[in-house]
């Protein structure tokens, strides 16, 4: 002990260095990697997406409360669905690709639960879901935006426009490290 604390009067300016540079070196650390959020989750239970009721300034007779024609849906259809798989993190609950009676469609994560992390967000991806993470950044994917909670029953709108055809896979990725946290197939 002796001899470290006297090499340690002998070189100052060194000693100075390498303490700055490991306190520079554990801010950057925690603020990349935010070890914190391992023991950080959220919830969240938003109602599925509903019809929406049209106003009517006229009262509505028999005649007019008859259907005519081919009968349109009245809520969200489902046109494909998965159970998640975990990847990289502990993910478990299930995907819905709903399309809504405008023509829009909707993402629904249900009974969700997984990992907090750093900058995760929710992607459709032409991927099959599963297997190596890695592939997910070389397929085509749409961004939806950040997961809104770790836990919970969560509805993300597809921006208008989108193809959903081939869109295969749902994926909870992590964009700051470029892992998958699990993924669930649509089929």
């Amino acid at each position: 002990m002796t001899r470290f604390r006297s090499l340690v009067r002998a070189h100052k300016t060194a000693t100075v260095l390498a303490g700055a540079a490991v306190a520079v070196a554990i801010v950057v650390g925690a603020a990349l990697f935010q070890p914190w959020r391992l023991f950080t989750s959220s919830s969240l239970d938003e109602a599925l997406p509903a019809a929406p009721v049209a106003a009517s300034s006229s009262p509505v007779t028999l005649a007019s409360a008859v259907p005519t024609g081919t009968p349109t849906p009245s809520g969200p259809m489902i046109v494909s669905s998965g159970t998640f798989q975990s990847q990289e993190h502990e993910t478990t609950g299930a995907a819905r690709l709903l399309k809504l009676p405008d023509g829009s469609h909707v993402l629904r994560l249900e009974n969700l639960a997984s990992s907090d992390g750093p900058d995760v967000k929710v992607w459709l991806s032409s991927l099959e879901a599963g297997g190596d993470w890695f592939k997910y950044r070389s397929g085509r994917y749409v961004d939806l935006g950040p997961v809104k909670a770790t836990h919970g029953n969560h509805n993300y709108d597809i921006p208008a426009g989108t193809d959903v055809a081939g869109l295969t896979s749902v994926v909870l990725w992590c964009d700051r490290f470029s892992v998958a946290f699990g993924s669930a197939p649509l089929a």
